[in-house]
């Protein structure tokens, strides 16, 4: 659990971090509280930030428009500032330039989450964020269940 948080916390910096990955962060919690805690990874799920992002790169391997720019305009600003005012060594801006070209590369190379990826997703019924254990029953209709939880007969 502790590194679920640790990675729940390096995630939610790398938002406003250029230069520190929101992705695999989110994705990194979200798998280290689904195996340590369900309280934890349903909150994750159900973030009104984090959950849609998790879902979206999760099952579609997508970002919306509105996240490639936000990341790409925050990324060249912040290495700009930094390659042109603070550094002045010229193999630390080449480093920083290598840093930057490979992280535009990935974020370019995801695709764009589109209209149509959002209506598929409303037309299918919510899945349950965590998927049930086989032989669970469906509490809300009462069918399925465990044979061990059946009721002896008469």
């Amino acid at each position: 659990m502790a590194g679920g948080v640790a990675s729940l916390g390096l995630g939610a910096l790398g938002v406003v971090l250029p230069l520190l990955p929101t992705t695999p962060f989110l994705l990194l919690a979200a798998a280290c509280f689904f195996r340590s805690s369900d309280r934890l990874y349903d909150w994750l799920m159900r973030h009104r930030w984090f959950g849609p992002y998790i879902r979206n790169y999760r099952e579609h391997r997508a970002i919306a428009l509105g996240a490639k720019v936000g990341t790409l305009t925050l990324l060249w600003a912040t290495l700009a500032f930094t390659g042109l005012v603070v550094m002045e060594s010229w193999w630390v801006r080449l480093i920083l330039l290598a840093v930057g070209v490979g992280v535009t590369w990935h974020v370019l190379s995801l695709r764009t989450l589109t209209p149509e990826m959002l209506a598929e997703d409303a037309g299918r019924p919510s899945p349950h964020p965590r998927p049930l254990p086989p032989g669970d029953a469906d509490v809300a209709t009462g069918e399925g269940g465990r044979a061990d939880m059946a009721e002896p007969e008469e």
